[in-house]
């Protein structure tokens, strides 16, 4: 898995903390209330993005593990970190921040999800968290993830899972096809075989339950609006790019959808948060 640009994935940012469902957020901060320090493992973590968005719910003193396979991004990571918080300092291998009254230790590590899946929650942290990740995998990564975690007692919390939802304004005439084509797009490989797409959290939540977890699910939709307006062009033109390579909408309807489509005045992209723990 890969292919996201740091410029892409600060584009989103804003968009992703304001879709965080604060329900779910408050009530993994609750779950923690009672610590004095926490330790945590984002999977995925691109460039830091929901270290940012969580940090404030949870306790003051907190060592992030971050994970990812590309390793421009892990240094994108602590660049960005570095300039977010309010002070930083290297500590060996480890970056420390200040942010409010919160001490925040990061340590970046390399890995594949793929072939070191139980090795990297081998680390037992107290939370295992991922933004935008679970659509991306596949049912039967999904069901090895879900056993490694319940096997250990692990808690997850995971935001900005993809759930199919779309919806533009003004309307266009191709719009069902072009979400259509768009989940087929979705379902195809993005490195652990044939992706969940909008079927992820379902997947995980009925994987879950069965495993004795509780599991709560919250909305964490899109909500952009002309205020938002690179971050509209951005999602069309990748919407019409994915739809291009499958084949099932004619270039000249993309074409058009595309021209129109940057001109919206708002979009809903559908989202879902879940925290999982166990019981």
């Amino acid at each position: 898995m890969g292919g996201f640009s740091p410029e892409w994935l600060a584009l989103r940012e804003p968009a992703d903390h304001a879709a965080r469902n604060p329900q779910v957020l408050a009530a993994v901060g609750a779950h923690f209330a009672a610590k004095t320090s926490l330790t945590i493992v984002d999977l995925g973590c691109g460039a830091g993005s929901n270290l940012r968005g969580a940090y404030a719910a949870l306790p003051a003193r907190q060592h992030w593990t971050l994970v990812d396979l590309d390793a421009g991004l892990l240094v994108a990571t602590r660049e960005r970190l570095a300039d977010w918080a309010d002070e930083a300092r290297e500590q060996g291998e480890e970056l420390v921040l200040s942010k409010g009254e919160h001490t925040i230790t990061v340590d970046t590590r390399q890995a594949d999800l793929n072939k070191d899946l139980e090795w990297v929650l081998g680390w037992q942290p107290d939370l295992v968290t991922a933004a935008a990740l679970f659509d991306l995998t596949s049912k039967r990564w999904i069901e090895r993830f879900v056993a490694a975690l319940t096997s250990q007692r692990l808690p997850l919390y995971t935001v900005l899972t993809y759930d199919g939802r779309e919806t533009w304004k003004p309307p266009h005439a191709a719009d069902a096809r072009m979400l259509a084509a768009f989940k087929h797009h979705q379902r195809g490989d993005k490195g652990f075989g044939p992706a969940a797409g909008p079927d992820a959290t379902d997947l995980m939540a009925e994987a879950f339950r069965k495993s004795g977890f509780a599991v709560s699910i919250g909305d964490s939709a899109w909500q952009i609006d002309e205020r938002r307006g690179e971050l509209v062009q951005t999602l069309a033109k990748g919407i019409a790019e994915a739809v291009l390579e499958t084949g099932q909408v004619d270039p000249a309807t993309i074409a058009d959808w595309l021209a129109s489509r940057t001109q919206s005045a708002s979009a809903l992209v559908g989202h879902h948060d879940l925290w999982a723990r166990p019981v």
